[in-house]
């Protein structure tokens, strides 16, 4: 007897085909300005702003000096002055001032100046609320550009205030003419 077998060859058998559930590729992306979002923008700047109201009715309100405020002011200014000094070089001419037990006016001469400003004033504005102890200290924001210009003085601008004190330094430039370029 003759068994004949019959061979058979395995299947390939494929894997199954696995199905993602977001996409592989990444979003589009808009890199830079977009003029859809600047109109959508626009149009949301219209709507009414909201005002937050926070109760300081228990928080300490302790009394501060305009000492404090112009010695921590110098303190900001003397660490700005080597972490941030774009920032430095913005606020320097600022200007601020005890007004009542609650209020600190702050005169700035730009507002360039002061959006640099805005980016260290939270930080500011709590440390040193944390550090008079007082939480109800309001700061108001005035634009005084004419008295808080900084002038850039040069040789003969000093000659020349010293001339208005003392005339007589306007006859010796004209006897010795001074090189004052």
């Amino acid at each position: 007897m003759k068994v004949q077998a019959k061979v058979t060859e395995p299947e390939q058998v494929s894997p199954p085909i696995a199905k993602a559930s977001k996409p592989l590729s990444k979003p589009n992306i808009s890199s830079g300005f977009s003029i859809n979002s600047f109109m959508s923008k626009e149009e949301k700047t219209d709507e009414k702003e909201k005002t937050v109201i926070v109760n300081t009715g228990d928080l300490p309100e302790h009394h501060f000096t305009d000492t404090d405020i112009q010695t921590e002011w110098t303190i900001l200014l003397k660490t700005l002055r080597s972490k941030d000094p774009v920032v430095f070089n913005a606020i320097k001419a600022f200007k601020l001032a005890k007004i009542d037990e609650k209020i600190i006016e702050i005169s700035y001469p730009s507002d360039s100046a002061k959006s640099e400003f805005d980016k260290i004033s939270i930080e500011f504005f709590n440390h040193f609320k944390h550090k008079v102890n007082n939480h109800s200290i309001i700061f108001e924001f005035k634009k005084d550009h004419e008295n808080l210009k900084i002038e850039i003085m040069t040789t003969k601008k000093i000659f020349e205030k010293f001339v208005e004190m003392n005339p007589l330094l306007k006859e010796l430039d004209d006897l010795m003419r001074f090189d004052l370029s």
